[in-house]
């Protein structure tokens, strides 16, 4: 009598999972997420650390991100693979930068100028270069980040502005009666640009659809705001990791709040206006 040979996989045929069929992610593309339910159209798809991931929109205007995970998704109502679309299908057009600039291709950058940016604090300066890192490149515009903006005057002093070495300022909350408010406007250089955004952190720039969330939470008085954020939206408390989290949801000037994009632009302009 022969022997019978068995495989490794001793599942019962009728309970073995078949594999779904692959289905480009291809923008507008309506599928379902099968954990959650969450319905919604394509908005992009993208390399991660963690894999690959899809940005889903639905009918409200709501962002979710979710892994690409094999049988992710009904399509149809049938179970969906959803895989990276191949690039032929990709839409073809001129090449621009994450602030939506004409990208120059093979473009050097520019040697640094004298002019510079500051920004408050080591996360604006990381989301600046997100977004505004290739123009600021070919603009030969450094950017450098403050500890805080309470030692500005002195620090405007050291750098000593003129008009071939122009100095542009990005402030966090920088609405009236603040103390920032107070500090900016002893700034009276003429070789000095001060702006700002009103937002507490520069986290709350990033528009609460590009991370998945429904709005930045509030944070009670006394209470630190970026710890207070991670507890609120349930998020371990690592501002660290949150932030890289947040920084991770921004591909472009899209995902940014209008307050920041313009207040940018302008310390751009003012900074590079004199060769």
């Amino acid at each position: 009598m022969r022997s019978r040979e068995y495989g490794p996989d001793l599942t019962p045929p009728w309970k073995r999972q078949q594999p779904a069929p692959e289905v480009g992610a291809e923008p507008d593309l309506v599928v379902e997420e099968v954990t959650t339910g969450f319905c919604g159209a394509v908005i992009r798809c993208e390399k991660t650390a963690q894999g690959l991931t899809v940005t889903l929109e639905d009918r409200f205007g709501k962002h979710r991100v979710f892994p690409m995970e094999p049988r992710g998704f009904l399509l149809e109502g049938r179970v969906v693979t959803l895989v990276r679309p191949a690039a032929a299908n990709t839409p073809q057009g001129p090449a621009r930068t994450a602030s939506g600039s004409l990208a120059v291709p093979g473009a050097r950058a520019r040697v640094a100028r004298a002019g510079r940016i500051y920004v408050e604090g080591r996360h604006d300066a990381e989301l600046v270069e997100r977004v505004w890192g290739d123009d600021l490149r070919i603009e030969g515009v450094v950017v450098e980040y403050l500890e805080g903006i309470d030692d500005l005057p002195a620090i405007v002093r050291s750098f000593a502005p003129g008009p071939d070495a122009r100095l542009g300022v990005l402030v966090d909350h920088l609405v009236p009666g603040s103390k920032e408010s107070r500090i900016a406007a002893s700034v009276t250089d003429e070789n000095v640009l001060v702006v700002g955004h009103p937002y507490i952190d520069v986290w709350e720039a990033v528009k609460p659809a590009s991370v998945g969330i429904e709005g930045w939470p509030r944070v009670p008085r006394g209470e630190d705001w970026k710890s207070g954020v991670c507890r609120a939206l349930g998020w371990p408390v690592n501002t660290g990791a949150a932030w890289q989290r947040i920084l991770s949801s921004v591909r472009s000037y899209k995902d940014l709040e209008p307050e920041l994009l313009g207040r940018v632009e302008e310390l751009i302009d003012f900074v590079t206006v004199v060769d």
